[in-house]
């Protein structure tokens, strides 16, 4: 008897990017809306290509 695929987890979501006026241009450094979104999406990329790969291996 087989098993049925694996159901396929959504994948992850993409930060939302800071608005225009989000931002209040006084170089907060690590509190930055920037800079905490630029990490946001590193990690988003890194958990997208994982995902991806995860997809197909499921396809095997």
């Amino acid at each position: 008897m087989s098993t049925p695929p694996a159901r396929l987890a959504a994948p992850p979501q993409a930060p939302r990017e800071p608005g225009p006026f989000d931002c209040c241009g006084n170089e907060c450094g690590d509190a930055c809306v920037w800079t905490i979104y630029y990490l946001a999406r590193a990690q988003y990329e890194q958990a997208l290509e994982a995902w991806q790969l995860q997809q197909l291996q499921d396809e095997d």
